[in-house]
């Protein structure tokens, strides 16, 4: 899944399995202890003038793509106390839309719109927080707005406190506190939630009992919606038979759509398939082509160094060839 988000939560710096962009990858970080990533904010949210009114000038002009005009028309409101003016204003610096990006100005006004209880600038506020880069990091208040947005109901914000319930309660404790927060955000359909409920699932905890059925089911909804780790994990669950039918072909489709995402690891298993001939036809040139494109991107293996190192000339010069189309 395309990640972009506007701000990067730093409550990942303190989450298992969540990092800063890793140097050579491994086929061991495919697989980390708990959950892969924080939820994105890479799209705007669905409401009417970003509050509960009809929609005026300023929001008429944002969706026109007028975000000067917007931003312009705004500010008089928002320096009024206009929370959805607010809102509006602290979306359009904080995305650099028709202006420079202003983080700083951004957090001003989400911090005055969260005050007055929008939901949506309660979590933006609360994630700027919890982050302390753009603005000084007070976790107390990053935490507390997070659990209100939660609690009215954002599913990002619902995922993002299941992760600081994990950072604050290690171990077990933490993930029978996370799990109703990913339910919940699983529930509204967002991918990170699924696939947190999959993996909490997967494993079990203390209240908790391992399901790999409804884990499966979980895994391919996050799967569905283009969340390439989930795509990944159900590709190996179809071709393991976990969790239902063992489905060899179901599971080269499944990671040959995480391949194309750019997921290295499924690259890298992908290349195998091909070079077994599970789920697919044997094909060495494509196995080679994919491994090309994985060890490009840094990993390496050495049973598929082995493999390489079994082919004829004429086969790495093809494979090079099809891995420059696969890019």
């Amino acid at each position: 899944m395309k990640r972009l988000p506007i701000i990067a939560l730093a409550i990942s710096a303190a989450l298992p399995g969540a990092t800063a962009q890793a140097a050579a990858p491994t086929e061991k970080d495919d697989k980390p202890a708990m959950l892969r990533q924080p939820a994105s904010t890479d799209t705007l949210p669905s409401m009417d003038r970003f509050g509960d009114k009809p929609a005026d000038d300023a929001f008429g002009a944002f969706q026109r793509g007028l975000y000067l005009t917007a931003l312009n028309l705004a500010l008089p409101r928002a320096e009024k106390g206009d929370p959805a003016a607010q809102l509006l204003a602290a979306e359009i610096y904080a995305r650099g839309l028709g202006v420079p990006v202003n983080q700083a100005e951004a957090a001003r006004w989400y911090e005055k719109a969260a005050e007055q209880g929008v939901t949506e600038a309660q979590f933006r506020y609360g994630a700027m927080l919890l982050q302390g880069k753009h603005i000084p990091r007070d976790k107390a208040k990053g935490e507390k707005l997070m659990q209100a947005a939660a609690e009215a109901g954002n599913p990002m914000a619902q995922y993002n406190y299941g992760q600081l319930m994990m950072a604050n309660h290690p171990g077990e404790t933490g993930l029978d506190k996370a799990f109703p927060w990913f339910m919940k955000a699983a529930q509204a359909r967002l991918a990170d939630g699924e696939y947190g409920v999959s993996q909490i699932y997967a494993n079990g905890t203390l209240k908790i009992p391992r399901d790999d059925k409804k884990a499966r089911e979980f895994l391919e909804r996050a799967a569905k919606q283009g969340f390439d780790t989930a795509q990944l994990d159900l590709a190996s669950w179809y071709i393991e038979g976990r969790g239902g039918v063992r489905d060899y072909k179901a599971g080269f489709r499944w990671m040959h759509r995480a391949a194309l995402t750019g997921n290295v690891a499924a690259q890298a298993r992908l290349a195998r398939l091909y070079r077994d001939g599970i789920g697919t036809e044997g094909n060495s040139v494509e196995a080679a082509a994919w491994y090309i494109v994985a060890r490009r991107a840094g990993l390496s293996a050495h049973d598929l160094d082995s493999f390489m190192d079994g082919l004829d000339e004429a086969q790495i010069k093809e494979a090079i060839a099809r891995a420059g189309k696969l890019r």
